[in-house]
């Protein structure tokens, strides 16, 4: 009976470091989906290297606003790492984006840290 229990220990134990290997693919909020789509599309059109960005979507802050540039509403603020994937190595970067009404992307920004 105990070489059944020192099995299944170690299977119970391997079982949550299985779960953590397989990342989701799907975004935790549509904002910050509707943000890496444009976003990959206008640095994929002027950089083909570029393959993919990755936002830090744990350490990700997604803030309402209520404010305007000029008389363009912008309504949400996300602010987040994010690494642009490449064939060379992947430096993290600050990214930022400004979400107007209907979701409507009106800006995205990366700096280097």
């Amino acid at each position: 009976m105990k070489p059944f229990l020192a099995v299944a220990a170690c299977l119970l134990g391997t079982a949550p470091a299985l779960a953590q290997e397989i990342a989701p693919t799907k975004p935790a909020t549509p904002e910050i989906a509707t943000c890496k789509k444009a976003a990959l599309e206008t640095l994929s059109a002027k950089e083909p290297d570029i393959k993919d960005i990755y936002i830090d979507e744990d350490g990700a802050t997604v803030a309402v606003s209520e404010s305007k540039v000029e008389t363009i509403p912008i309504t949400r603020i996300i602010m987040s790492e994010a690494y642009l994937r490449t064939d060379r190595s992947d430096k993290p970067r600050r990214f930022l984006c400004l979400l107007g009404e209907k979701n409507k992307v009106l800006l995205t920004f990366f700096t280097a840290r």
